[in-house]
């Protein structure tokens, strides 16, 4: 997409979960694309003039990619569904289109400089596919922790881009218990025990696996444990029982007799 122009942008609406900068359209229209890159669950766009186009999905949100017809001119507002509340028109003819119906994404943008200094994403962890993520570095986050490893998990702060989903299944594969106190992972000294080994390699594998199925069909059948309360455990010899709990208002599903 680098080097692709951005003709003109329709916001549909004043805001999503926050309202849109005043200056949006404006800083947009007319700028060519430099680099879209991905930083936990954000999204930015880097413009030619500097400024970065930050967005998140939220819950529900989503692009559609759609390709407009030749002849026509410009875009048009009535042409595109209720939830469809950001519209992008490329130099190639491409319309992009951002859809949010519970409208918890949002899009922001930050002047030249400002990513690294952004609230939230200058406070993020490693990313889990990447080489800073390591049990070393993963230990130096957990081991004053007292919090259960599945919320320390989620905080974006310890390792960036954990979805709960992701987290449960990792922490199956690694045969560590969710309730487990994130700290027992290192030693007083913060070096990583065996066990944080094993859940590095299961942080990757889960999500590895994850992205080699994102097209495929079949809804939750892939998942081993998650939304699977009641089943039996599907480790080979285990016998014990999927058990759900809430953690931090998130569902946990995980094997009490395996899990520990």
């Amino acid at each position: 997409m680098a080097g692709v122009g951005i003709r003109a942008v329709i916001l549909r609406r004043a805001n999503l979960r926050y309202e849109f900068p005043s200056d949006f359209v404006r800083r947009i229209e007319g700028q060519t694309v430099r680099g879209v890159a991905r930083r936990a669950k954000y999204l930015l766009v880097e413009l030619g003039s500097g400024d970065a186009l930050l967005m998140h999905l939220g819950m529900s949100g989503s692009f559609r990619v759609v390709q407009r017809n030749s002849r026509e001119k410009g875009l048009h507002k009535d042409r595109y569904g209720l939830h469809d509340h950001v519209i992008f028109e490329l130099s190639t003819g491409t319309v992009v289109v951002f859809n949010d119906p519970r409208r918890f994404g949002f899009m922001s943008l930050l002047a030249p400089g400002e990513v690294g200094a952004h609230a939230t994403l200058g406070r993020l962890g490693p990313e889990p596919l990447t080489p800073r993520f390591d049990s070393a570095a993963f230990a130096s986050a957990l081991h004053r922790r007292k919090t259960s490893l599945k919320n320390a998990l989620l905080d974006q702060r310890v390792v960036a881009g954990l979805g709960n989903i992701y987290v449960v299944e990792a922490l199956h594969r690694a045969r560590l218990s969710p309730l487990r106190r994130a700290s027992t992972l290192a030693t007083r000294a913060g070096e990583p025990r065996a066990a944080l080994d094993l859940l590095v390699q299961a942080i990757r594998d889960v999500l590895k696996e994850a992205i080699r199925n994102q097209n495929r069909t079949g809804g939750d059948d892939r998942f081993r444990v998650y939304d699977r309360e009641g089943q039996r455990c599907p480790r080979r010899g285990c016998g014990g029982t999927i058990k759900r709990i809430v953690q931090g208002g998130r569902s946990t599903f995980y094997c009490p007799v395996c899990q520990r």
